[in-house]
């Protein structure tokens, strides 16, 4: 009569399967408290991670419309901050060709405000063409035409900054580089021009200052939109650390555990086999 043996373990091969069970959830607990993400890659959630992706792309294209308005900020800051400047030498030009309309004035005291006429002149070209930042300048006529000035993340819109040109003899600033408090009559007509050009600078100063509030509200809110399309990325794919630091030992425990049933269940058939000793 044949017998059948039967050399399998069935609590070793049930204890064997609970322990590689165990094993898998700790490998992919594991990564999730080192990678501090619950969908790493496509494999963890496919739809999830595709909707991370995509909002990230959107963060990116966020990041390079912040820097371009930041750009412009800095462009539209010097450009103001030279046309004050611009402004505070006109006032004192101002002041001297108003003096200079005095027909009593010697000629001593002449040549001495003409000469000062002039080297404010000169100061206010020096500023003008001082007033770029990172190739751009608003003020001396060199940008060709507008700046404009990225404004969402597909690049279908954009902010502008005027230029304004602040040459002298322009259609701004009116009194030509040539001027001259040599005369009365002289000084009367670079008063009159003067007057004109600061009325023009006011204006002009005015509707830049209108573009910068633009642009920094702008920044403004692309900042805000970021810092929430980033919040959303990280509630999709950031891990509960609390939560999975916590399973994390729950599953060391038990694959302590598991070994140990292992080891039990392979012990099994040597005690059997004591029993024919």
């Amino acid at each position: 009569m044949a017998i059948s043996v039967n050399n399998t373990s069935n609590a070793a091969l049930i204890a064997l399967q609970d322990l590689g069970a165990t094993q898998g959830k700790l490998t992919q607990t594991q990564s999730i408290v080192s990678s501090g993400l619950s969908v790493s890659s496509a494999q963890d959630n496919p739809a999830i991670w595709s909707i991370a992706q995509n909002q990230q792309q959107e963060v990116s294209g966020l990041d390079a419309v912040i820097k371009s308005l930041n750009r412009a900020t800095s462009v539209s800051d010097v450009a103001t901050a030279a046309g004050q400047t611009v402004v505070n030498l006109l006032n004192q030009l101002k002041q001297d060709a108003l003096s200079a309309t005095e027909p009593s004035l010697d000629a001593t005291s002449r040549q001495a405000m003409n000469t000062d006429f002039q080297n404010v002149l000169a100061q206010i070209t020096s500023t003008v063409n001082s007033a770029g930042f990172d190739g751009t300048n608003l003020l001396n006529g060199s940008s060709a035409g507008n700046l404009g000035v990225l404004a969402s993340a597909d690049g279908a819109s954009f902010l502008t900054l005027t230029s304004t040109d602040l040459s002298l003899g322009g259609s701004v600033i009116t009194v030509p580089a040539t001027a001259s408090l040599g005369s009365t009559t002289a000084a009367t007509t670079a008063l009159t021009q003067l007057n004109s050009s600061l009325a023009n600078l006011t204006t002009a100063l005015s509707n830049l200052g209108v573009q910068a509030d633009q642009i920094s509200a702008h920044t403004s809110f692309v900042s805000q939109l970021s810092d929430t399309l980033q919040t959303g990325v990280g509630d999709l794919v950031n891990a509960n650390m609390g939560a999975e630091s916590a399973k994390l030992q729950a599953l060391q425990v038990q694959q302590q555990l598991g070994a140990q049933s292992l080891s039990i269940a392979n012990q099994a058939p040597s005690v059997i086999l004591s029993l024919f000793r």
